[in-house]
């Protein structure tokens, strides 16, 4: 029986067993050690919720194709991998949840962030509340996520990336700087109308798969894909960056290649998960490049290629694209 995801601001269940999920995960040790991963510093356990934090940030630092620039492609991002990929995690991470609350019927909930960008100021929004996640701040300072340094159980961010994306040990409390104006000035979120106009994109030419993503398959491709994740040119006609919007516009934790240090990240990918369900509930279950690119370019990439997980069997994204027997959404965009 598939479980049902749920907006985290209208399921109240739904928040709770999130927000005691995430702390059981960030206390809970895994097997694992930093010096597994090369971090550097004393070796010191990993928790299990950090593990998600350092295989995304490895993940940004693994070039497609393999001796590549991982800035141009990596292995999660900036190319057709970008929803399959992120879908694994978050099956590995509900995975996990359920596991910790010992409640196999727990769904991973979704920020639907363009309806608080509908709102104009989003910052009021009441997923920022106390009650939800908390607010911004360096570090924050109410909510859940709140760091005390005289409380070991308190929301702690151990692993960190540096400006080279190298992963590096700290102790410190969770950072949020909304509406940042650096690189670029990110006023408010995207809105309901942009997810609108990714969804209705159509490409020129008759090639159905090409409305998913078309050659180089890169940050300059056109598609849904590149349109969702947000490395199309910003330019009068195409302001909006819609999944790199969010990331920016919170600023803090959320910016750099370990963004799972903020809760928000799997809520905010949940979304974009939804959102990527509902195209395909539109267009059809479609993805390129197929199996007939060329490996020495496309490895990783290409429908049957694995996408492998530290934390869990890995996929493929044709494995990936119909998730109707593990999990639904309760509304699609």
């Amino acid at each position: 029986m598939p479980v049902v995801r749920k907006s985290i601001v209208t399921d109240q269940a739904s928040r709770d067993d999130y927000v005691r999920g995430v702390g059981l995960l960030k206390q809970e040790a895994s097997q694992f050690t930093t010096a597994d991963f090369n971090i550097p510093g004393p070796t010191a356990v990993v928790h299990t919720y950090d593990l998600f934090v350092i295989w995304h940030g490895l993940t940004m630092m693994t070039p497609i194709p393999p001796g590549g620039n991982a800035l141009a492609r990596n292995a999660a991002h900036r190319g057709p991998i970008f929803l399959p990929w992120h879908r694994v995690m978050l099956a590995v991470l509900e995975a996990n949840l359920q596991r910790v609350l010992g409640r196999a019927g727990f769904a991973l909930p979704y920020w639907d962030w363009s309806a608080d960008g509908d709102l104009g100021s989003p910052t009021g929004a009441p997923i920022w509340t106390p009650a939800y996640l908390g607010g911004q701040g360096t570090p924050v300072a109410d909510g859940p996520f709140a760091f005390d340094p005289a409380d070991p159980t308190s929301f702690t961010v151990r692993i960190e990336s540096d400006l080279n994306g190298m992963l590096a040990q700290t102790e410190r409390g969770l950072n949020r700087n909304f509406a940042r104006t650096f690189p670029v000035g990110w006023p408010t979120l995207p809105t309901s109308s942009d997810v609108k106009s990714a969804l209705a994109f159509t490409p020129l030419g008759g090639n159905p798969v090409d409305r998913y993503d078309t050659l180089s398959f890169n940050s300059s491709s056109q598609g849904f894909r590149n349109r969702l994740e947000g490395f199309i040119p910003r330019t009068p006609t195409q302001p909006v960056h819609l999944h790199n919007q969010v990331h920016l516009w919170i600023g803090g934790d959320m910016a750099p290649a370990t963004s799972p240090n903020d809760p928000v990240f799997f809520l905010h990918h949940c979304n974009v998960d939804r959102i990527w369900e509902g195209w395909m509930n539109r267009y059809g279950r479609l993805y390129a490049p197929d199996m007939t690119a060329p490996a020495a370019t496309y490895k990783g990439e290409r429908i049957d290629d694995p996408i492998v997980s530290p934390l869990g069997a890995g996929a493929t994204p044709r494995g990936v694209l119909d998730i109707s027997a593990i999990y639904a959404y309760d509304v699609l965009p």
